[in-house]
């Protein structure tokens, strides 16, 4: 599949996903927004994303510049945006059913932040930062990140966020708990590409029932989840990959997942 603002590639069962649009800093157009979304079904045997940016950002947000088919200008303009192509984006990132890695190089901005931060793991080039922007230009977060960021980093470094619209280098948002890890910007996609080596080695089905119970785990009672603990664990555990697991133990060797 060709695509115009974005590039795929997939090797060794893991695909990634570069936003290539390095001249506007990546920012996130109604197509990029879509390609995205059709790469996310185009994953084949992928059994771990990557995502990254070209060139000094990682995504500037939302492409604002855009004109007549592509423009999110105004209220009801962002509106559609939003509910047509961004948010299905994140809802997609979120439903997928394998570890998502994001490898944050510079700006990761707006919708950028929402995206970066979509990650299971979250690797920051030194030169990475994440930035709600919005207030600046009289707006409000979007892209998930309301919700996302109280979740992530409490109420209070939620708020700091939105409404002071401060950039928050890889350091301080390791401090915080909102990332994985922070390396040399030179070091970024070999720590982001070796982590995935070892997801896309590892038991797939199980990730993919962790990250579903992460999600709900969010909204659902004590009691629901243990129901949904119960429930993964019965599909986890009529896997090849769990036969392999618990063969594996019994000999004493590591176990070679499949995938399946």
């Amino acid at each position: 599949m060709e695509f115009e603002t974005i590039t795929l590639d997939i090797s060794d069962q893991i695909a990634t996903i570069t936003l290539n649009r390095p001249d506007r800093m990546n920012a996130c157009s109604l197509t990029m927004a879509g390609e995205i979304n059709d790469a996310l079904s185009s994953l084949g045997d992928a059994r771990c994303l990557i995502i990254t940016g070209a060139g000094r950002g990682f995504c500037a947000g939302a492409d604002l510049q855009a004109r007549g088919s592509s423009s999110i200008a105004g209220g009801e303009g962002s509106y559609i945006a939003l509910t047509r192509h961004y948010n299905p984006l994140m809802l997609n990132l979120a439903r997928l059913n394998i570890p998502v890695i994001t490898a944050i190089n510079g700006a990761a901005a707006g919708v950028g932040c929402s995206i970066g931060l979509a990650g299971d793991f979250v690797i920051a080039g030194k030169s990475g930062y994440f930035l709600q922007a919005f207030v600046n230009i009289g707006l409000v977060p979007d892209g998930g990140a309301s919700w996302m960021l109280p979740r992530l980093v409490g109420k209070a470094r939620a708020t700091e966020m939105m409404m002071l619209g401060e950039k928050i280098y890889g350091d301080k948002a390791l401090e915080w708990g909102m990332i994985h890890k922070v390396v040399e910007d030179a070091d970024l996609m070999a720590e982001a590409r070796a982590l995935a080596t070892r997801f896309a080695n590892g038991p797939t089905l199980a990730y993919a029932v962790m990250r579903k119970n992460i999600l709900i785990a969010m909204e659902n009672s004590y009691s629901e989840q243990l129901l949904a603990e119960a429930e993964g664990q019965r599909i986890a555990g009529n896997s090849a990959d769990s036969a392999e697991g618990g063969l594996a133990f019994l000999e004493k060797r590591k176990p070679v997942f499949k995938g399946k």
